[in-house]
């Protein structure tokens, strides 16, 4: 099984309410797509609750494979949240892909 982990640094919001809203949005739009992407075996999306670090959202999801992993990442369902929720607020983007 391969865990692909990728964390989110935001943009700077007016207001912590507005920063707020947009990570529930991600989240929402995210963890969606459990069930429309069967390669998909499992997501969560999670807040940094630290001030003191510097990324804002982790995103953890679970496939069989690297290939299917792959599918995933350039489904259109994915491509769209990517797109329309995260490119518009991201700063910066880290990931790692692990086998367990």
């Amino acid at each position: 099984m391969i865990r692909h982990i990728v964390l989110f640094k935001l943009k700077e919001f007016e207001s912590e309410t507005a920063k707020s809203e947009c990570q529930q949005s991600i989240k929402a739009g995210l963890e969606g797509l459990f069930g429309k992407i069967s390669v998909l075996k499992f997501i969560q999306v999670d807040f940094n609750c630290n001030p003191a670090e510097s990324w804002d959202i982790i995103l953890t999801t679970e496939f069989d494979s690297l290939d299917d992993l792959n599918t995933y990442a350039n489904h259109p369902d994915h491509v769209a949240v990517s797109k329309q929720l995260i490119g518009p607020v991201k700063a910066d983007r880290a990931c790692v892909d692990y086998t367990f």
